[in-house]
């Protein structure tokens, strides 16, 4: 019995580009050897892309594809995804095509040596300065605060086994960031090098705060330093007010040294100015991370579905796990 690979396509907007992500992939698709299905999660879009996945499941019953009530964002559709698929291998590739189908068929031959998860990794980016840098210092940022071994410069991009993907699903988390919860489960993995493209039509999904979004998404669930470096960082205030409070006491016991080395207390009230709006702002900030914090266990207390889906088409939806 010939085994089946699956495909799971997150989709948001994209109607411009969803032709060519069909040709290109169901191209790779029949050179694999397998069979396959590609799981297309529509993530509530507001343009055709619906009624062209629902086109593309007439025309091939192999695309099948979910629509959600609105948007869940892009690790939900991703999650929805991999909740579906039926696959014994399950790829994760965008609907932008900046991920070449073309180099899958190297992920199965690593799958067929007997590794769970063959991910991407981007030799070359086709983006802006900026964006570039962000996503460089993250990843090395992640890599420091994490306390396991997550890839550099590694996405979504990846061909996962059946058992890594059913311990996914298996997962809790409703604030997910799938890879982190990857490189977390461990199992044998492997990394693939290629070359990112730039979009083959339409504009980027993920805007400047949706990617900060997901990148506090990804500190905050796997690390808990940046609450640890707020009692450090209080230690070291404290610190530094004792010297400060020293510093002050001897200036007035021995005035006339420190006035012969110019060092003679100044009357005013610049100093404590800006120690009041140091330390508010030092708390201030804390206070905040906290926040962050506070508002994931929130989510996860409310126990609210990650996705709902408003329509199926060539599958049968499953309700999400609670």
């Amino acid at each position: 019995m010939s085994k089946l690979i699956s495909v799971v396509v997150p989709c948001y907007n994209e109607q411009e580009v969803l032709e060519a992500l069909r040709e290109r992939l169901t191209n790779a698709c029949e050179k694999w050897g397998y069979d396959w299905e590609v799981v297309a999660v529509d993530d509530g879009s507001r343009d055709t892309t619906w009624e062209m996945l629902c086109r593309f499941q007439a025309e091939d019953p192999r695309w099948r594809s979910i629509s959600f009530s609105r948007n869940f964002g892009h690790q939900a559709a991703v999650s929805a995804g991999l909740y579906h698929a039926q696959g014994d291998a399950v790829f994760i590739i965008d609907a932008d095509l900046q991920d070449p189908p073309e180099e899958l068929h190297r992920f199965i031959a690593k799958w067929e040596e007997g590794f769970d998860v063959i991910y991407g990794v981007r030799k070359k980016r086709k983006e802006g300065l900026i964006k570039r840098f962000s996503y460089w210092a993250f990843y090395r940022l992640m890599a420091r605060v994490v306390p396991f071994e997550i890839p550099l410069d590694s996405g979504d991009f990846c061909l996962m086994s059946r058992r890594m993907v059913n311990t996914l699903n298996n997962f809790p988390e409703r604030n997910r960031f799938v890879r982190g919860l990857r490189a977390w489960a461990g199992f044998k993995q492997v990394a693939i090098p290629y070359e990112r493209q730039g979009r083959a039509a339409g504009v980027p999904k993920y805007t400047p705060s949706k990617l900060i979004k997901l990148a506090l998404d990804g500190m905050i669930s796997f690390s808990g330093l940046p609450l640890k470096m707020a009692s450090q960082f209080g230690f070291i205030v404290s610190a530094l007010a004792v010297l400060g409070i020293l510093f002050t006491f001897f200036q007035r016991i021995f005035s006339g040294f420190f006035d012969r080395i110019g060092l003679a207390p100044v009357p005013g009230y610049a100093t404590n100015v800006i120690a009041i709006l140091f330390m508010g702002g030092v708390q201030l900030i804390f206070l905040g991370i906290i926040g962050e914090y506070l508002i994931r266990i929130f989510d996860e207390v409310k126990q609210r579905p990650v996705w709902i889906v408003r329509e199926a088409n060539g599958l049968e939806p499953k309700a999400p796990p609670r």
